[in-house]
């Protein structure tokens, strides 16, 4: 298909099954000896029941053009091995792997650094890193690369241990989340001082939910007496992250302008994602056996791939394409003489599709019986 695979854009996400078990250990033809249907880290909420891990690596256009099905008790660090060894088959001049910040890990970064391999990934920030306590903090003028997106580019180390991070800023995100904070706050605050009011009355169970709470969690802090109190402490340090994220590579050819703008077009995979589990159902998944399961993954990114297809050759998203083309109809004519299966009139617009699409005209009459 003379697809541009310079830049592969890899990301992973998860489907459950509506069933109570886990599939056992053992299946010939599962991962390792191992079932496929196992419980793991949900990306839809659903950790109380078996899932499987789907990888997907799309192009800068969005093509998909390779999957992989993974157990559900797989962890997305682990997959990039994998990948990048089916990859290697390929034999392509050069390849740039995109992944986000949950597949960085030192063994993965010098996995794909191996045999001349090059990679953008996003880095995490908030653990106690070298890009939290480095480059983060590090002085220098963001350069504007595109709207609402600058970088400016921070290098830590010399010499062949160098490492190169391109810092981006997104001042409409940084105010969207700022927002959204002063909203959590604010429910915060109201929450604890209804803890006030249990004075003297068993509340540890509150407490304990709202610190376990993915969203009030992060900025609170218990004092010495046991009192739930807001870190100004945590909320500053959300603070200084608004709007940014950070991309390391290890490709110096790339600018930071590559770096930025490469990495945001990760959202490529987000679509198919997506587009995957809307209008082509991906999920939910109904099937048992393994070799159904993987079939079913490998069908829809197969309609997935002609979707894009027919995006790429006409121009426009497929429902515009689809709902030109439902136009065409088939009638059958039924009569004491027979039957006649006959197609109706294509309007100018659904032969336009088919011109693009390099598909014939159908015939006005398709059998007569």
């Amino acid at each position: 298909m003379n697809l541009q695979v310079d830049l592969i854009f890899y990301d992973t996400t998860s489907l459950h099954f509506e069933v109570d078990e886990e599939d056992p250990d053992g299946g010939e033809e599962s991962e390792g000896g191992k079932g496929l249907r196992k419980r793991g880290h949900s990306k839809n909420g659903r950790g109380d029941a078996p899932q499987i891990v789907v990888g997907l690596a799309v192009t800068r256009d969005g093509f998909p053009v390779r999957h992989w099905v993974f157990p559900g008790n797989t962890v997305d660090v682990t997959t990039v091995r994998q990948v990048k060894e089916d990859l290697r088959g390929w034999r392509l001049t050069r390849c740039v792997f995109v992944g986000d910040a949950g597949m960085v890990s030192e063994e993965n970064l010098r996995g794909l650094s191996l045999g001349g391999g090059k990679y953008i990934v996003g880095m995490p920030m908030r653990r106690e890193t070298e890009v939290n306590r480095e480059v983060l903090g590090r002085a220098g003028r963001y350069r504007e690369v595109a709207e609402h997106l600058k970088v400016k580019e921070v290098v830590v180390g010399e010499g062949e241990r160098r490492r190169r991070y391109a810092v981006c800023y997104n001042a409409r995100e940084a105010e969207r989340q700022r927002a959204h904070r002063e909203e959590v706050l604010e429910e915060l605050e109201a929450e604890l001082a209804a803890l006030g009011e249990l004075e003297g009355e068993p509340h540890t169970k509150r407490v304990c939910g709202l610190r376990a709470s993915r969203r009030y969690g992060k900025y609170l802090r218990q004092t010495k007496g046991g009192r739930l109190v807001i870190s100004r402490e945590a909320v500053r340090e959300e603070e200084r992250l608004d709007g940014k994220f950070v991309v390391h590579t290890n490709d110096d050819t790339l600018s930071a302008e590559d770096l930025a703008l490469g990495y945001k077009q990760l959202m490529r995979v987000e679509e198919a994602w997506r587009t995957l589990k809307t209008g082509l159902r991906l999920r939910p998944v109904y099937h048992r056996a393994e070799h159904r399961i993987r079939a079913h993954v490998a069908l829809s990114v197969l309609a997935l791939l002609l979707e894009r297809a027919a995006e790429h050759a006409c121009g426009d998203t497929w429902r515009n394409i689809r709902d030109d083309l439902k136009q065409i109809k088939l009638a059958q004519l039924s009569s004491p003489h027979g039957e006649v299966w006959q197609v109706t009139e294509a309007r100018p617009a659904a032969l336009n599709r088919l011109k693009s699409l390099g598909i014939k005209k159908p015939a006005e009459v398709l059998r007569m019986g």
